[in-house]
């Protein structure tokens, strides 16, 4: 693939191949989607390691589950089976799988060299492999090891949280910059640009609401609520600051459009820290309630809700699955200042899928003939092999950012509990 046809497709390439290409599957983005099925898997096992009905029933129905206690680091309690140490043991091995390929994988280039085949295929050994560094971890002695590496998971998460804010502002940027471009040739766009900016604000505006009337209690919640005055009054000001006229002069595309993408981050990130702090007690209207957590009514013992975990899960493992792709497809196309010479891009012409510019025609031509020969070798078989020239992203940066988000994943769930807590 050409440089100039590569920098075509800016964001998305994922959704672009599903949604803009042949019929066929790349090679690529099939990798991917494996690549996030394990992940997946790794997430579920850590999920099912925090329940207490999974550590009754290993306790219960785990055949030699008291011998197998007794060979672990931990003692014949089962402690590290499961709980918030389990989690810290399943995302050290997922870790290391992701952290082991970024270093192999280094400087490749194209599917024609020999670690390509590592990336792209042997899934069953790569799956068993995985499994046995999640048994392995298990045996690592207690000591220090959940200590340090909650200081490590802290760092990677917070690293990842920085890459998602870069992409998601990227993301916006260039939204913002194509359909302006747009707006030059057809006023339109301009109904376009603020039909979006009004419904990011909405759902901001909605997440702010939905925290405060579900994480504050008029006796209680000091804390949520000044992170949630503190959050909302720097969206606002961060809202002003992007049409002042300093800036626009500076980035004559700066609008409110980026401001309404990163408030809803902010709302998510706001959302998350709130959902990781215990609930409090407190005396109120003489009963003695649980507060500053989902439940009925505030004037009422409020009830754990597992619904907003689950949405809570979904839009962590959206952010996860949307950096991982992003971060790695860029690093390739941009090179390793992709951060920075993201913002120079400049389209020609708009278009409502700005992941699929102008320069995608001439790809889109070559896809189609590789479609062809796809189906007339194969006979239905529709696996595209789209990386013979050039790799689509870099292998290397997918698997570091995925090390990244096992750290953050792991995190999370935890509710970035420290060590001692997490040992327990």
């Amino acid at each position: 693939m050409a440089g100039t046809a590569a920098r075509g497709h800016l964001l998305h390439p994922l959704l672009f191949q599903l949604c803009c290409g042949c019929h066929g599957l790349r090679v690529s983005t099939s990798t991917r989607i494996l690549y996030t099925l394990l992940h997946v898997l790794a997430s579920a096992v850590c999920c099912l390691m925090m329940s207490r009905t999974v550590a009754q029933a290993i306790t219960e129905k785990v055949p030699f589950s008291v011998v197998l206690c007794q060979h672990l680091p931990g003692g014949t309690d089962c402690e590290q089976l499961v709980g918030s140490s389990a989690v810290y043991r399943v995302c050290f091995g997922t870790a290391c799988f992701h952290l082991a390929q970024a270093a192999l994988l280094l400087n490749v280039r194209s599917s024609s060299d020999r670690r390509a085949q590592l990336h792209n295929g042997f899934w069953l050994p790569k799956l068993l492999v995985l499994m046995g560094l999640w048994a392995a971890s298990f045996f690592i002695p207690e000591d220090n090891f959940i200590r340090v590496w909650h200081y490590t998971g802290v760092c990677g998460g917070f690293a990842f949280i920085l890459i998602q804010l870069v992409l998601i502002t990227a993301f916006a940027h260039t939204w913002n910059k194509n359909w302006l471009t747009g707006a030059a040739q057809d006023k339109r766009w301009y109904l376009a640009v603020l039909l979006a900016t009004a419904t990011f604000y909405i759902l901001a505006s909605g997440a702010f609401s939905f925290l405060y009337k579900f994480y504050t209690h008029p006796a209680a919640c000091h804390l949520n609520k000044a992170l949630l005055a503190i959050n909302g009054s720097l969206c606002g000001i961060m809202s002003f600051i992007s049409i002042t006229p300093c800036v626009r002069l500076k980035q004559p595309r700066s609008g409110l459009l980026q401001s309404s993408i990163i408030s809803c981050y902010v709302m998510y990130l706001t959302f998350s820290a709130l959902s990781s702090r215990p609930p409090e007690r407190v005396l109120y209207k003489g009963q003695n309630l649980t507060v500053c957590f989902p439940g009925l009514q505030q004037d009422e013992l409020q009830t754990e809700d597992t619904t907003v975990a689950v949405l809570g899960a979904a839009i962590m493992y959206a952010c996860v699955l949307f950096a991982c792709n992003e971060a790695s497809y860029l690093a390739e196309v941009f090179g390793p200042f992709w951060m920075v010479k993201v913002y120079s891009f400049e389209f020609k012409k708009p278009s409502c899928c700005f992941c699929c510019p102008e320069k995608m025609e001439e790809e889109l031509r070559g896809t189609d003939q590789a479609c062809e020969q796809a189906e007339e070798s194969a006979r239905g078989q529709f696996i595209i092999q789209d990386e013979q020239d050039r790799v689509v992203y870099s292998y290397s940066a997918f698997h570091f950012v995925f090390f990244l988000a096992s750290l953050y994943v792991m995190m999370t769930l935890t509710n970035w509990f420290s060590g001692s807590c997490a040992a327990q």
